[in-house]
């Protein structure tokens, strides 16, 4: 299940959103917004979300996956491939840009399980 997280998650959003894989969670962050969308199959799923509903900048919007029992972020996603903004990989390779995704995640979903 897809959940759009702006304040502090529940534990029950979390469990709701590691139904697809279990330990690891699927989401897209607004680094302008700062809010996230997890859950759910790929990441594109939450970027629409973000997209539609909640009036995102595609170029706000940065993917990540999120392990919450390790307390743990990879930097990896289809969506992260933005050659006309310097981001030729799935990683994302700016250093701030992780620190913002980062920073983000971890006020919203850290410690929380």
């Amino acid at each position: 299940m897809i959940h759009t997280i702006k304040k502090i998650a529940t534990p029950s959003q979390i469990q709701d959103m590691l139904q697809q894989y279990e330990v690891m969670l699927k989401l897209v962050v607004d680094i302008r917004q700062r809010i996230l969308s997890g859950g759910g199959e790929m990441h594109a799923d939450n970027e629409k979300i973000l997209l539609e509903k909640e009036g995102s900048e595609q170029d706000d919007l940065w993917g990540a996956n999120w392990y919450p029992n390790e307390e743990r972020i990879e930097f990896e996603s289809l969506i992260n491939i933005r050659p006309r903004l310097g981001n030729r990989s799935i990683i994302i390779q700016d250093q701030k840009l992780r620190d913002q995704v980062e920073s983000i995640t971890r006020e919203l979903l850290g410690g929380v399980k």
